[in-house]
């Protein structure tokens, strides 16, 4: 459907990233908290491979999505496990949990006219993720683009008290929203500015755990700014 997002490759590298550096590390029963779930599919899939036994409370504005999560939480009998709500997280109560994450919205465009003006991430593609940063939660795991400015969510995140505990790396092709006209001259004009990073068809995608600093010595924020602005 062209009003839920689909992207099989980068749904299935966020479900690795959730499995890997969150769900596995949960060793009692953790309340999670997920900004965009979209249609469900990348939590879905990481809850049945794992022995989770924490909630996954999420926050999902398409309604069409919502719908679309509900029914295949359902039929999974998942209802108990992961909980989608139809409203932004922003503008709730915060929710108390030990982890937030996301793959959130990283479209840089100047306005949010796109196919899929859920997509939008601000002028430079970052305004939401560096959003999710200022949060406070003690975890943020978030999916960040090479064309997004990624130094500035880097910087974002330091500023907010956060180390890079870890991430992992995705080569992805533009695809069918990345490569929308209006969307990709706006990435060839960051580009310009130093604050998009790709090569001909490529750019990178990180899945990336930020631990607040005073919990955790380790900070490969060098590490990680270097492979995102090397393409």
């Amino acid at each position: 459907m062209k009003d839920i997002f689909f992207c099989p490759e980068e749904s299935n590298f966020y479900s690795n990233c959730l499995e890997n550096l969150v769900l596995r590390n949960c060793k009692k029963s953790e309340s999670v908290v997920e900004f965009g779930s979209g249609d469900g599919t990348p939590v879905i899939n990481s809850l049945l491979r794992n022995k989770f036994d924490g909630v996954i409370h999420g926050f999902e504005l398409n309604t069409s999505a919502w719908k679309a999560a509900n029914l295949t939480i359902d039929e999974y009998n998942l209802a108990h496990k992961y909980i989608i709500n139809n409203s932004c997280l922003f503008k709730s109560s915060k929710p108390k949990a030990k982890y937030l994450v996301a793959n959130p919205p990283y479209l840089p465009a100047p306005d949010a006219d796109i196919y899929m003006p859920l997509l939008f991430g601000g002028i430079d593609g970052a305004t939401v993720t560096n959003d999710l940063l200022s949060l406070g939660y003690e975890n943020v795991l978030v999916l960040i683009s090479s064309f997004s400015n990624p130094k500035s969510t880097i910087e974002q995140a330091k500023e907010n008290g956060y180390c890079v505990n870890n991430f992992v790396v995705l080569p992805l092709k533009f695809g069918y929203y990345s490569s929308e006209p209006k969307v990709k001259k706006h990435i060839e004009e960051l580009r310009k500015h130093s604050m998009a990073f790709y090569s001909n068809e490529y750019y990178f995608l990180a899945g990336v755990l930020f631990n607040k600093c005073q919990n955790n010595p380790i900070d490969l924020s060098k590490e990680l700014t270097q492979v995102m602005t090397s393409l």
